[in-house]
């Protein structure tokens, strides 16, 4: 008999590998690997050498290691996460639109292939959809959802929550661990998206990971 992991990676990978057809179905790139270590060299393979990048700032892609690992290879990034708010960021995050590859995770994933997003800015979802060539989307297996309405569920009252207390925002959610549906001016849920195929003139490849990876 296996074990319990063995049935439960099993399960993730079978899960997955629908979501994965799902996408293709829609037009995008994707594939599934199995942990962060193989997300780390995928990511390698599918971004070229020498390429402007960007990112907006996403915990997955830290968490697997996989702003290291380009960073390691000699990469240049146009963003700096390190940067407090302010004018430079501001302008870097819209020159990031005009880079070779952007990277960055997703909010939710429905398993018919729908991603979901919210921002308080704008910029990651703005370039999620156009202005970079490429768009590389990283996501662990616990952001995939059964369908649309869970995937905002899941934007809103739980990736939300988490990201306003990790970047210690003025708001209720940071506080309660709830979404009050605010007026606050700290509200980092501001813009929403949903991806229903990939956008027309962005090519979009989505890598999905048999771990939990960011929020």
């Amino acid at each position: 008999m296996s074990s319990v992991e063995e049935l439960r990676a099993w399960y993730r990978e079978a899960r997955a590998s629908r979501v994965v057809d799902a996408l293709k179905r829609r037009g995008y790139s994707a594939c599934y690997v199995p942990d962060a270590a193989a997300a780390r060299k995928k990511t390698l393979e599918i971004v070229p050498p020498g390429s402007l990048l960007a990112t907006g700032g996403s915990m997955t892609l830290r968490q697997a290691g996989i702003l290291d690992a380009l960073l390691d290879r000699g990469d240049h990034f146009i963003t700096d996460p390190s940067l407090p708010y302010g004018a430079e960021l501001l302008e870097q995050r819209r020159k990031a639109l005009n880079c070779d590859v952007y990277l960055t995770s997703t909010n939710a994933l429905t398993e018919d292939g729908v991603l979901v997003n919210i921002d308080g800015t704008g910029n990651r979802v703005a370039s999620m959809v156009f202005g970079p060539r490429t768009v590389v989307i990283i996501a662990g297996v616990n952001k995939i959802t059964a369908d649309l309405d869970e995937a905002m569920l899941r934007a809103r009252h739980y990736a939300a929550v988490l990201n306003a207390k990790r970047l210690n925002c003025d708001t209720p959610c940071a506080t309660k661990g709830e979404c009050l549906d605010c007026r606050s001016p700290g509200r980092i849920c501001r813009v929403l998206t949903i991806m229903e195929r990939c956008p027309a003139e962005t090519a979009v490849q989505v890598v999905l990971v048999g771990e939990e990876l960011g929020f």
